[in-house]
């Protein structure tokens, strides 16, 4: 691999044959110059930006933090089996570089959105919680179990378009408003461990990630949507509402189709009660 740009003693961009890659390792830029071959037994890590993210931000951001966190937060995500995409590296290794800074100096941090996450993100709040194990395991300074909160929102944040976490904030009590607004429409509540409402709200926010890239469901004179519609009145109804709900919180339209496989979902819901 060519160095084509050192950030700092720990943080090169090089090529690697026809693409761009943020390369770490101690030392590894020290005295370094333009051109030159890196030497691979310093490498830690190699990450390849992903499509359409500037990879000299990003490297000017990794190169911010500490080698250690970065290389405790791939660790980590190994272990539990997250692939370590840079953009979710350099969020938790920056999360976790703060965390232990305010824990040193005694403040706690209470999470809004606890109860949420542990409900409506399961599966990202256990890997979190495992995250923050192996971590812990290699910190002099362990972080509350409080911070799995964080970390899971994090991987959720992951998983949409805009890689802003304040987003993922937004839609996890949208979501949760959404499921409550569907408890009261059929009279019950939701059980967000069951397998059908699981499905539900990982159908909201595949929704959510086609909102915010403009790729919305949409057909002309769509047969399908006018089907589920007559087989589901009620869920149709119901859709409705959230349809509603979802474009004032979002501030933006929903197509007649995004609006008919919500109804769907919601039919499933239905029969479940």
């Amino acid at each position: 691999m060519q160095i084509l740009r050192v950030f700092n003693n720990n943080v090169v961009l090089a090529r690697r044959g026809d693409e761009e890659v943020i390369v770490t390792g101690r030392g590894l830029g020290f005295k370094a110059q333009h051109g030159e071959e890196i030497d691979g037994n310093r490498i830690a890590q190699v990450f390849t930006p992903s499509l359409g993210r500037d990879p000299d931000h990003l490297a000017i951001m990794l190169a911010a933090l500490s080698p250690d966190y970065i290389d405790k937060v791939v660790a980590a995500l190994t272990a539990v089996n997250v692939e370590a995409e840079l953009t979710l590296v350099v969020a938790l290794a920056d999360h976790i570089q703060s965390a232990v800074e305010r824990t040193r100096a005694g403040h706690i941090v209470d999470y809004p959105l606890r109860a949420e996450v542990e409900h409506l993100y399961p599966e990202d709040y256990q890997r979190a919680v495992k995250t923050l194990e192996v971590i812990n395991a290699e910190l002099d300074t362990p972080l509350p179990d409080s911070e799995a909160i964080a970390l899971a929102l994090h991987l959720v944040n992951a998983g949409f378009a805009s890689g802003d976490l304040s987003q993922t904030y937004r839609m996890t009590g949208l979501i949760q408003q959404l499921i409550e607004i569907i408890g009261e429409f059929f009279g019950t509540q939701l059980d967000t461990s069951e397998v059908t409402v699981a499905r539900f709200i990982t159908h909201l926010r595949y929704l959510f990630v086609r909102m915010q890239q403009n790729k919305q469901l949409f057909a002309e004179h769509s047969a399908i949507g006018r089907a589920i519609v007559e087989a589901y009145p009620r869920a149709s109804e119901c859709a409705k509402v959230l349809a509603n709900i979802i474009e004032m919180r979002m501030d933006e339209h929903l197509t007649d189709d995004e609006v008919s496989y919500l109804a769907l979902h919601v039919a499933r819901l239905e029969g479940k009660q």
